[in-house]
């Protein structure tokens, strides 16, 4: 491990960020031994979820465990004690609450009138496993009759009323009034292999006998336990006998009995919250690991529904993890918005209408936004209030398993957005003042709240926060198959200032007092237990401060993410489409934004971001809406901006740095923005809404088949994934933009009126070069202004752009080329 090795690498001297490294690795240290301290390694200290919250224990009742410290008294209340706050509460003592503030409640299934408990305690009710075994009505004594009958023989076991029966008789035998009185009476001992001979001497040589026989060799060398000799046939003949585990299957009765003596302590739906008592009086509240809410109850306080569904009708996964070979090229969705009804659309439909859209689309992964439980709709799903459960405005935790299953089926990867750079204010239903106390979960006083946002900020230093956050990451991967996560708004938790103060890119800043150590930390320790425990997930940063190493190993001092969002370059076209006249762009100015840093870099040109923040969608700025709907792709106005929208797209997808990331309906150029209901619109579903219909109209179509023959050309091609790009034009003036990847040129002629019917770039081999994507092309909405024969080009020896040879292209106005 080397704490700066990174700095090396990237070419970074800064002394004072160096050891600003060192001691990060030093705290690092430090909070991994007090984590292991209290939960061994990362995979226990990632596994919470499978101890709190509702659980089903296999002896016939349900536990329930839940974190908070400043609580003096906790219980459950629900439907299924009439939300009593004394019938179901913790026990006294370490049982029902520990030294570190979590409280432990059992609910016991209830016997149906005119059952019996059961005689042993150890008699297994398995809800869940194997249910249609050890019902055949086989009673527990029966069974342990049956073992001791058929599974064990004569002589191999001695019945004993006590465990001190045998300790008895040889203490009889020595001090008893029948022992020796004296020791004239007891006489010499002799040596233990005498007394062991006379004892072999006085037993019975019985071949028949079950029980192997064992002789201890003494041959004078140091006592090995290993040096056992045995009867090889007494040794064999015991080792080949079954164990008997078939009886221990049908000890364990299963959901069939357990119907008939049982009614379950909590039933498959319920509602329920947890109360406690504190210093400041009573308090209800949702559980913090509950997995199914609902958060906007009409007319009632939020409540946490028990799920626990029937073993016949628990959701059957179908299809293993997609291997995803090449770049990444990622579909950004929300699901209550994917539809084109206004209205919010359910997981099903999604499942049904959009993953095949996105399959045919050509793209590999896909990304959903909005899916942790949150009471506001209009915060887009980042004001997680419940970390642990799906929203239940889009469908039940079924039916988003559904759409994970089938996304995999279709060989997508399916993505995440975790927000763990801050959380929901609402107390009601999220985590703050979960316990009565400011401090809980958060930050107390100023810091516990983002200046700008009003959400509350993780106390990243405490143990039991890093507990639930890094299981809230292992939860998605395990019980959802989740494939990877995004990482929101993280300047938001790397800095005290929330990431809102002005960066001018010093070095400085990335260490001074204002950055929180405590969540680089936490970072690190995310990274290192989803890559340890599962190898193929896939982490992005999205961080809008670019903190030096996110993509680094964490052995080198790096954060360990797998990519990082480039979030410069939206910018960058959307200040160049506002702000600067076409013909005044500058081609260098762009390239610098584009391939700044492309290692591991995730570009696009823009997400949902640039259309929900109160600004306009790409297409709804350089599309006039009016004339688009007009459907005349011949007018020059459409033409024109529809040709700079498209090479906008190639030329980002071609200089990202192996993943590229489109939001929902841009394949397309979706011409309005998107904009949930909140008060200032009414709360109308307007915009709310994809207009799937455009799909097949006009200059949508087109540039949806120009969008599907880029991520062709990828799939096929591996384009992105041919290392890094070399840029030898890039002209101002003529505003034309050539580089190669790997065998590929691309040629960009961003001049809003100039066509060049020969210009020359320069090329490094010498040959026959093929044109094979052409944005110009009828299909594309293009002119189709090159014919057949100028799609084949031979290079001339003549020297250009620092390259031995040359090929001269001819090129429309607006319009890029692929050769090959």
């Amino acid at each position: 491990v080397d704490p700066v090795g990174f700095l090396v690498k990237t070419g970074v001297s800064d002394r004072a960020f160096a050891q600003f490294l060192r001691d990060r690795h030093k705290a690092l240290k430090d909070r991994r031994w007090e984590l292991y301290s209290r939960f061994i390694d990362l995979k226990e200290g990632s596994s919470g979820y499978e101890l709190l919250g509702m659980h089903r224990h296999r002896q016939h009742r349900v536990d329930f465990m839940d974190w908070a410290p400043g609580a003096r008294y906790c219980s459950l209340i629900g439907d299924f004690n009439q939300w009593s706050a004394t019938e179901n509460c913790a026990r006294e003592g370490h049982l029902g609450h520990d030294d570190f503030g979590y409280w432990f409640v059992i609910l016991e299934d209830k016997l149906r009138e005119g059952q019996e408990p059961d005689e042993y305690f150890f008699q297994e009710y398995n809800y869940v496993d194997d249910y249609d075994k050890g019902d055949n009505g086989v009673d527990a004594k029966d069974l342990i009759r049956r073992m001791n009958e058929e599974y064990w023989e004569p002589g191999e076991v001695t019945s004993r009323k006590s465990r001190w029966e045998t300790v008895a008789k040889l203490y009889e035998q020595m001090f008893g009034p029948n022992g020796p009185q004296t020791e004239e009476e007891l006489g010499e001992i002799p040596d233990a292999e005498t007394r062991y001979k006379n004892w072999k001497a006085t037993q019975k040589d019985e071949s028949s006998s079950s029980s192997p026989s064992y002789d201890i060799i003494d041959t004078g060398q140091e006592f090995d336990i290993f040096n056992v000799v045995t009867d090889r046939a007494s040794f064999e003949k015991f080792q080949a006998k079954a164990t008997p585990l078939a009886y221990w299957v049908e000890m364990r009765k299963g959901r069939k009995a357990w119907i008939e003596k049982y009614v379950p302590a909590i039933s498959h739906k319920d509602k329920y919250r947890i109360y406690f008592n504190t210093p400041d009086g009573a308090l209800e509240r949702v559980p913090a690991w509950a997995t199914y809410v609902l958060p906007d109850a009409e007319g009632m306080q939020s409540y946490a529904v028990h799920w626990e569904p029937p073993p016949e009708e628990i959701y059957k996964w179908r299809f293993g993890r997609p291997k995803v070979k090449g770049s990444l090229r990622i579909y950004e969705c929300h699901v209550g918005i994917s539809g084109s009804e206004q209205k919010i659309s359910s997981f099903q439909e999604f499942t049904s209408n959009v993953l095949p859209h996105i399959k045919n689309a050509g793209y590999n992964a896909v990304q959903i936004i909005g899916v942790l439980e949150h009471k506001d709709y209009s915060s887009v799903g980042y004001k997680v209030t419940n970390y642990f459960a799906v929203s239940s405005r889009f469908g039940t935790p079924d039916d988003f398993k559904k759409l994970v299953d089938e996304a995999h089926g279709l060989g997508l990867l399916v993505l995440i957005d975790i927000v763990h750079s801050y959380a929901s204010a609402d107390e009601m239903v999220g985590l703050s003042l979960f316990d009565g106390s400011n401090d809980c979960y958060f930050h107390s006083g100023k810091r516990g709240h983002h200046k700008y946002w009003g959400t509350r900020m993780f106390k990243y230093d405490d143990v039991d926060v890093l507990h639930f956050l890094l299981s809230n990451l292992s939860w998605w991967v395990t019980e959802y198959k989740i494939d990877g996560f995004q990482f929101h708004s993280l300047s938001s938790m790397l800095y005290t200032h929330n990431g809102f103060s002005t960066f001018t890119g010093a070095i400085e800043e990335y260490c001074n007092q204002y950055v929180d150590k405590d969540a680089l930390i936490y970072l690190i320790l995310a990274n290192e237990m989803l890559h340890e425990l599962h190898p193929d997930i896939i982490t992005i940063a999205e961080d809008a401060t670019y903190y030096p190493g996110l993509c680094e190993p964490t052995t080198q001092g790096g954060l360990g993410f797998d990519y990082w969002a480039n979030l410069s370059i939206p910018e960058m076209w959307l200040w160049h489409l506002e702000n600067v006249p076409e013909r005044e762009w500058s081609m260098n100015k762009i390239m610098k934004v584009l391939i700044s840093s492309n290692h591991h870099m995730l570009s696009y040109v823009e997400n949902h971001n640039q259309s929900i923040s109160g600004r306009k969608s790409f297409a709804e700025i350089i599309l006039n809406t009016g004339m688009c709907s007009s459907g005349s792709v011949d007018d020059d106005l459409i033409f024109k901006a529809s040709s700079l929208l498209k090479i906008i797209k190639l030329i980002t997808f071609t200089t990202s740095g192996g993943a590229y990331l489109n939001f929902m309906g841009n394949e397309f150029a979706h011409p309005k923005r998107v904009e949930f209901p909140m008060s200032s619109n009414e709360y109308s579903f307007h915009l709310a809404c994809r207009q799937w219909e455009l799909l097949d109209k006009g200059v949508h179509k087109h540039i949806f088949n120009f969008d599907k023959d880029i991520m062709s050309l990828d799939e096929n091609e591996r384009v992105t994934s041919r290392g890094s790009l070399n840029v030898h034009h890039c002209d101002d003036t003529n505003m034309v933009i050539s580089f190669t990847r790997g065998p590929f040129l691309f040629v960009f002629n961003f001049n809003p009126e100039v066509p060049y019917q020969l210009y020359r770039v320069g090329v490094d081999e010498a040959g026959e070069y093929q044109l094979i994507l052409n944005t110009d092309e009828t299909k594309y909405g293009g002119r189709g202004e090159l014919k057949s024969s100028q799609y084949m080009k031979k290079t001339s020896d003549r020297r250009a752009d620092g390259c031995r040879n040359s090929l001269e292209l001819a090129l429309a106005s607006r319009s890029a080329q692929v050769v090959y």
